[in-house]
């Protein structure tokens, strides 16, 4: 058995009660609102050599991972969380143990192996974009498709049905720096969702927005998680980010700390008609 922290915002009461509850591995594979397990980390290690110095990177991490979750995976600099992520997202390998996805071991996979399943079956999301800037929103989602070998009229398809999920329909033909930072994000994760990922992996997605935008961008993942089942794993810093999330891990010296389920999580819908309009000036002065 394994032991969840259930996170309740009883905002009734005006402030945060913790609870315990018990959940075993069978219970929550089994659980009805979630498909069967999407990846599985079997104790994983990874070791970098520096000179003479081997640095453990990851000490014997395991780890399960449903269709249709949305995690938060958080710890201090140094911790695993980022070295995780690259294993998970297939830019790495583990030194030992075995990571399967969606039903493949990819542990022992060539580059070439590594690069088909990241193009295939993975998303990403990154704090910085990685936008094209002489290239259009809908050019910039079309880049991943280019090495399926997909038909152009295919891939303009795709390209601007993502781009409508993502609410940026008006936008497609707009170059980045005629979009806001909150908008090119949007074109990054609408980017993520073209080649139809397994699993859509965010690198400290809200990293370089302000608050505002942060909630907006968080609005989106939770609709792509809720509306369309799409399963997420997004790394951050920021404990009020991970509260968007379902399920929280915390690393600690190459090891998960925590993990443990919110029974609320912040809805950013909901914040965002709370928040008061954009006025004029404000726009301007971004």
């Amino acid at each position: 058995m394994t032991v969840r922290e259930v996170v309740s915002n009883n905002e009734e009461k005006g402030r945060d009660l913790l609870e315990a509850q018990v959940v075993t591995e069978t219970e929550h594979a089994n659980d009805p609102l979630l498909g069967p397990a999407l990846i599985t980390l079997e104790h994983i290690h990874k070791t970098y050599q520096m000179g003479d110095v081997e640095i453990h990177a990851l000490r014997g991490v395991s780890l399960h991972i449903d269709r249709g979750e949305f995690i938060a995976i958080m710890g201090a600099s140094g911790s695993g969380k980022s070295t995780t992520m690259n294993i998970l997202g297939c830019l790495d390998k583990p030194t030992r143990g075995h990571y399967v996805l969606d039903g493949q071991d990819v542990s022992t996979l060539s580059r070439d192996e590594l690069a088909d399943i990241r193009n295939r079956k993975i998303g990403f999301v990154f704090q910085g974009f990685n936008l094209l800037s002489r290239t259009s929103a809908l050019e910039n989602v079309e880049l991943p498709m280019l090495y399926l070998g997909l038909k152009s009229s295919e891939r303009t398809e795709r390209a601007r049905e993502a781009l409508e999920i993502v609410g940026l329909a008006d936008r497609m033909h707009n170059m980045p720096n005629q979009l806001s930072g909150g908008q090119q994000q949007r074109v990054a994760i609408a980017r993520s969702l073209v080649n139809h990922p397994s699993i859509i992996l965010a690198d400290e997605p809200t990293g370089n927005l302000d608050s505002r935008t942060s909630v907006e961008v968080m609005g989106v993942f939770q609709q792509l998680n809720r509306d369309r089942g799409i399963t997420i794993a997004l790394v951050t810093h920021e404990p009020d980010i991970a509260q968007y999330a379902r399920r929280t891990i915390v690393f600690k010296d190459g090891r998960i700390k925590n993990d443990y389920l919110i029974k609320e999580p912040r809805s950013a819908r909901e914040e965002l008609e709370s928040l008061p309009p954009i006025e004029d000036d404000e726009e301007d002065d971004e």
